[in-house]
């Protein structure tokens, strides 16, 4: 009888730097040994050679199912292991209904026991109106965050909290290490500048951007920051376009308030002034991607004012996108499959060390942050054996490759330097390289655990 079930060797990205010429030991979905030198034996080995081992990529923003309902984890999280992603953080926003009840949850976590190829950890969140007792029966199921919107999107499945209900939930969650995560843009605002573009006849991607300014979302940011100070809880923006959102945060951080920031990958790579024309409702999120913001959110990056970097995934279909105007067009990008290739190459593209960023943004931040550090997000003794193997090797991303039966993308025809060689979960290779060989409901519910950002 061998001791270990798999032995994979290589180089080993670590939370302290690499480790040339080791290997890990991985027995009962956990990792057992870690190493240098001499591998011991198993029933099962892998060599990747000079390929980059590293923790299995933490998104820790997805929306798997706000077209296709709940089995849209299914092919969610086959796309995510496909991008070396082993653990998604799904938003509550699923069609028809927002997951805001212990029922709801139930539904979500058999879906995942049905469909999920990768781990699922869950937001949760609230309708008008609807009492904060409903929370905490969802915390003790395991939900890792709350989100709430400033924005309507929808009556039903998306829909505005009012600040008094706001600050109502900060208080029932200041005694907790659960975050309050927000979609931070102010109605009027916005409204009021989209109908005005709309009676100039613009429609256009370029006005996408001006009709939702920066100055609704600062104005949303603030005073969510200030709610969530207030009552001394735990306020996070989940996607922050400028670096003055990341300031607004850092000034609350400075005062001793608990206040965090993220941000996606595409506002990252792309600026409407030189993608819009080539990609017009192709790159249409929200909030938008700003002109001129790249270079300054690297840098945020690296001065570590970043919570984490996450890839917003959603699940929209590219017929979505065609429609006569920009304000018809649904906001959202598929990025399961770009997040962990775009970030690695756009770090390495600006001279960082885009191993070390890597690990930090995409692996070990969100696991911390959402209370799963140190089962995931880490390569260490005891952990999950979540693992993702990089090949340095050069590739043009083809979306109509991809396997999240979407296959559009704003980054096609784009240059990576990495690809994804293979994918582990809970020690099963899930990806090979090419194909997607683990079975639905091989991917876990992963409840919140002990370990807090603050």
């Amino acid at each position: 009888m061998t001791p270990y079930d798999t032995v994979i060797r290589g180089k080993l990205g670590l939370a302290d730097g690499p480790l040339d010429q080791a290997w890990i030991a991985i027995r009962d979905g956990r990792i057992a040994a870690i190493g240098t030198g001499e591998a011991p034996t198993a029933a099962e080995a892998f060599d990747a050679g000079s390929d980059l081992i590293i923790p299995g990529v933490i998104d820790g923003q997805t929306h798997a199912c706000s077209y296709g309902g709940l089995p849209g984890i299914r092919s969610t999280t086959r796309s995510a292991v496909a991008g070396g992603i082993t653990t998604i953080v799904d938003m509550p926003y699923d069609n028809p209904d927002p997951l805001n009840t212990l029922a709801r949850l139930d539904a979500k976590i058999a879906a995942i026991e049905e469909h999920a190829h990768a781990n699922v950890a869950l937001y949760g969140t609230v309708m008008p109106g609807q009492s904060t007792d409903d929370i905490e029966p969802l915390i003790a199921a395991g939900i890792v965050a709350f989100k709430i919107s400033t924005f309507e999107s929808s009556p039903t499945r998306f829909p505005r909290i009012s600040a008094n209900q706001i600050l109502e939930l900060f208080d029932a969650l200041a005694p907790t290490d659960i975050p309050l995560g927000v979609h931070n843009e102010d109605q009027e605002i916005v409204r009021a500048r989209i109908a005005a573009a709309k009676a100039a006849g613009r429609d256009g991607i370029e006005a996408h951007s001006e009709s939702r300014p920066p100055a609704a979302e600062h104005a949303a940011t603030a005073q969510f920051l200030e709610l969530g100070a207030a009552a001394g809880a735990h306020a996070h923006i989940v996607h922050l376009t400028t670096t003055r959102g990341f300031d607004l945060v850092e000034n609350y951080l400075n005062d001793g308030y608990r206040a965090t920031g993220e941000l996606c990958v595409h506002y990252l790579w792309f600026d409407p002034d030189i993608d819009g024309q080539e990609l017009g409702a192709k790159m249409k999120v929200n909030p938008p991607i700003r002109p001129g913001q790249i270079g300054a959110l690297w840098d945020d990056v690296a001065a570590g004012r970043v919570a984490f970097v996450s890839s917003d995934h959603s699940s929209w279909p590219i017929d979505n996108k065609f429609t006569p105007s920009i304000f018809e067009a649904g906001a959202g990008v598929p990025g399961l499959e770009t997040l962990l290739p775009a970030f690695y190459t756009g770090a390495e593209m600006r001279g960082f060390d885009a191993l070390q960023m890597t690990v930090e943004q995409l692996c070990e931040r969100p696991a911390k942050f959402f209370g799963l550090w140190p089962q995931k997000g880490s390569l260490q003794v005891g952990a999950d054996a979540d693992i993702t193997i990089l090949k340095a090797e050069p590739q043009v991303w083809d979306s109509s490759r991809a396997h999240d039966d979407l296959y559009w993308s704003p980054f096609d025809g784009r240059e990576f330097s990495v690809r994804v060689a293979r994918t582990y979960v809970g020690g099963k290779l899930a990806f090979d390289g090419s194909n997607v060989v683990n079975a639905p409901g091989d991917g876990r519910y992963a409840a919140r655990g002990n370990s807090t950002w603050f």
